[in-house]
């Protein structure tokens, strides 16, 4: 039998809806303090210290010691984007309605309220997820750049036109060894954004034109003012385009 890793630890660790609630208010890289995930998580702090303990041990968190103080916060970005591919998942597999007033400030995972930052642009993968990105997807459809046909993605002889004037070549994607494109479900705004190759190099372009950054290990992608304005433009329809 050829060698599969065994995630049955992992999958153990997080099946318990106490720790998944501490490791999810952990999800925008900050290091917290054993007391505030017991009250996070709606535990005593001896029963949070034991859940803590355990995913110490397991890996998934590592230990800060600051004075007397000891805070935890995710043990590699890996961890984070397993969770948040969790997360993903059990919306695939399971969609719930939601009031448009409440799907952008309540993640899945027992109603915690993950950092405003990690909501509204972050990494997801290899590309951008979060607010910022579900709009662009559906701007990306709008203007024409992309067409949907049920699950598979297209870009139209538009988008890749106004994507090569932009530094981003559909011909040079189409080398690489993933999808071109591709639709992924983002667990905070109940509606896709966009994936594959593509959404790597939007991505890329966005950090390089120094509109989106990472600030320290955190998976929250902070934006700059000129970021939030050229990012918020990009492939938006014209007067003259809605017009016609």
């Amino acid at each position: 039998m050829e060698y599969a890793p065994c995630i049955s630890q992992i999958a153990t660790l997080l099946a318990d809806p106490k720790r998944s609630a501490m490791m999810w208010a952990l999800m925008d890289g900050t290091a917290r303090q054993s007391e505030e995930l017991a009250l996070l998580a709606g535990l005593s702090l001896s029963s949070a210290s034991a859940h803590l303990a355990r995913l110490s041990a397991g890996g998934l968190l590592k230990v800060e010691a600051r004075g007397r103080k000891r805070f935890f916060r995710l043990a590699a970005p890996e961890i984070g984007a397993a969770v948040e591919a969790l997360a993903s998942a059990s919306i695939a597999s399971a969609p719930l309605a939601m009031p448009d007033g409440l799907k952008r400030s309540i993640s899945p995972a027992k109603n915690q309220i993950p950092a405003s930052s990690l909501l509204k642009a972050r990494i997801c993968h290899d590309h951008l997820g979060g607010e910022m990105a579900a709009d662009l997807y559906q701007r990306l459809l709008d203007a024409g750049w992309i067409e949907q046909s049920h699950q598979r993605i297209v870009v139209t002889h538009k988008g890749a036109s106004q994507l090569a004037a932009r530094g981003i070549f559909i011909q040079a994607l189409a080398q690489r060894d993933t999808q071109i494109a591709c639709s992924c479900p983002d667990w905070s705004e109940r509606r896709p954004h966009l994936g594959g190759a593509l959404g790597a190099g939007l991505l890329q372009l966005f950090m390089q034109s120094g509109w989106l950054s990472i600030p320290g290990e955190s998976r929250a992608l902070q934006i700059t003012a000129i970021g939030q304005r050229e990012i918020a433009s990009f492939a938006k329809l014209t007067e003259l385009e809605k017009a016609t």
